[in-house]
């Protein structure tokens, strides 16, 4: 299994929204970087749901429920993959408390927070849980 986090801001599509509808098409990611991580994701693998800008801080836990395909949004080489709700974390882990943990601080979300789409060791995302768990 494979862990990676996805970014969106909650305006777009929120984690409420993704319980909401059940599932969700990940789509319109217009970076190469992040269709590569997409291009990786494999049926369930889970992934840390991550809103931007307003909250800043991951949510949830998504499972990945369909692997990268066409993205239906462009003719061009971009790919989608279908996402499912987990688990929503007992309190939101922020981007504030990731940046202060040392265990966390060699993440892409660290070093490159403009990154849409990225993976994750097991050990950082089995802590990155913890923390929203406690």
């Amino acid at each position: 299994m494979n862990y990676w986090l996805v970014k969106s801001e909650p305006s777009t599509y929120s984690w409420e929204k993704l319980l909401k509808d059940g599932k969700a098409v990940w789509d319109g990611v217009r970076n190469f970087a992040a269709r590569i991580h997409l291009r990786g994701m494999k049926i369930g693998d889970l992934v840390l749901f991550y809103h931007s800008n307003e909250d800043k801080a991951v949510i949830g836990i998504s499972k990945v429920i369909k692997e990268a395909y066409q993205d239906p949004t462009t003719k061009e080489d971009w790919s989608a993959v279908d996402l499912a709700p987990h688990k929503t974390l007992k309190k939101s882990v922020t981007l504030e408390q990731i940046k202060s943990e040392k265990k966390l601080q060699n993440i892409y979300l660290v070093r490159q927070g403009r990154l849409s789409v990225m993976p994750l060791k097991k050990e950082e995302f089995d802590y990155i849980v913890s923390l929203g768990s406690s």
